[in-house]
């Protein structure tokens, strides 16, 4: 039986382990964190159940809900029935939503666009236009790659109020920049596929349940049933050839016998881990450019976790303007949360400026910004405030970005790359990982023939 070694055990390490378990590959998944999951995943705070950050997905991606599907866990997602986002202006006090009618593309977009009060009737109309314009975009064309997403929304009639309003309100999100910090074609590669493609494919879901049941508990029984064999803190500290065109791996960790355990006789190896550990592990000539993987940077999401005394938010999220606040999320329900409070998280895309805070300066800043976002929140108490930080959360999708991202083959036989950095098309999301790792097992199988 040819044997496989999967170093990482993220989206993209448990998709990759999965296709080569279902393809007869005897399996091997080393994780060196005392879970699976990678950057989606739960700790316990006291009686709370938290997630790192909130994680949602959109209904075009199709990759990871089939990992939904396969870890038996479709029905502890939930994905809104129409896509109908509320939007809140602190500045003018005017509510909004964006949504979308049961109609052919671009017209499911019009109504809500029509009725969208965030903008003036003027930028309304040129916005329509700028979306027509990006339908038709080449995502093929490389050339959109060298330009960033902002200069293209200005050439094409876009004020600075749409582009905070309604683009940067998308964009930062899901891309997790600016649009003048973005690719053209990862921006294009976003609205295209999640707005201009099908009615339903930019309908949001999240999890019902806590991330780490989902990516660390099922996914466990999923490999086992598979016959995964997974190792928990077990870190792969070297790559090296074993002289018979094949390599070995020496992992460590507390768990394994000795401290250490090294892979012998692979038929295959996949790395599913972050660039720059990657750029560590990869044998010399794997890559043209094993530099790219580090000029490839990162970039961080802060998540701020306030528990209230009483309910504050009326819905299950709201995004913000003109406030520091982005978007908020109702997370007291499968938080483990009892009694009359409520749990909410601020996810914050794009923090290079905050993400090093102190907790106390971001409190300052937060709290005072969500009572006026939330009338209610004036009137409650806040039983607690926290953080987690997300340094190197995504990569950045910065103009030039494309060239920097391998795909899954490597130029050394049997070395496979998996990750939302590699060359998926997509930007770092749950998404990417996921056909990162499909990808990778591919990669896997066509050279094993």
């Amino acid at each position: 039986m040819r044997r496989a070694l999967v170093v990482g055990g993220g989206l993209a390490g448990i998709t990759a382990a999965l296709r080569l378990a279902d393809a007869g590959l005897s399996v091997t998944l080393a994780e060196s964190r005392p879970r699976l999951g990678g950057l989606a995943f739960s700790f316990q705070r006291g009686a709370l159940t938290v997630d790192n950050g909130q994680h949602v997905f959109l209904r075009c991606c199709t990759a990871y809900r089939g990992l939904l599907q396969r870890l038996g866990v479709r029905d502890e997602v939930w994905i809104q029935p129409r896509l109908d986002v509320p939007v809140h202006d602190v500045n003018t006090g005017r509510s909004g939503s964006i949504r979308r009618d049961p109609l052919p593309v671009p017209l499911h977009l019009g109504r809500g666009l029509v009725r969208y009060p965030h903008l003036s009737l003027a930028e309304r109309a040129a916005t329509g236009k700028a979306a027509l314009a990006l339908k038709q975009l080449d995502l093929a064309d490389p050339a959109l790659d060298q330009q960033s997403f902002g200069e293209w929304l200005r050439a094409h009639g876009q004020s600075a109020r749409a582009v905070e309003a309604l683009w940067d309100l998308v964009g930062v999100a899901t891309l997790n920049a600016t649009a003048d910090e973005s690719s053209l074609a990862l921006a294009a590669m976003v609205f295209k596929t999640g707005l201009l493609s099908d009615p339903g494919a930019s309908d949001i879901g999240f999890a019902r349940v806590p991330l780490g049941r989902i990516h660390d508990d099922m996914a466990r029984a999923a490999l086992e049933r598979a016959g995964v064999r997974v190792l928990l803190r077990a870190r792969a500290v070297e790559v090296k050839p074993d002289g018979e065109g094949r390599h070995m791996v020496q992992l460590e960790g507390e768990r394994l016998i000795g401290g250490a355990e090294t892979m012998t006789d692979l038929d295959a190896l996949v790395l599913a881990v972050p660039q720059d550990a990657a750029h560590a592990l990869l044998p010399p000539g794997s890559l043209a450019e094993p530099e790219n993987l580090l000029r490839l940077g990162y970039a961080p999401i802060l998540n701020v976790h306030v528990v209230y005394d009483r309910p504050v938010l009326d819905r299950p999220f709201l995004a913000a303007l003109g406030s520091p606040v982005q978007w908020v999320f109702d997370r007291t329900s499968h938080s483990g949360l009892t009694g009359p409070g409520q749990y909410v998280a601020l996810s914050q895309s794009a923090a290079q400026a905050e993400i090093d805070l102190p907790v106390a300066t971001l409190r300052q800043r937060y709290l005072p910004a969500m009572e006026r976002l939330l009338p209610r929140a004036r009137q409650a108490e806040v039983t607690e405030f926290f953080v987690t930080r997300e340094r190197t959360a995504t990569f950045a999708p910065a103009p030039g970005t494309a060239r920097l991202r391998p795909g899954a083959r490597t130029l050394t036989p049997g070395v496979h790359l998996a990750g939302s950095w590699t060359a998926t098309g997509w930007p770092a999301t749950m998404e990417s990982a996921v056909r990162s790792g499909t990808a990778a097992a591919r990669s896997v199988l066509r050279e094993l023939g």
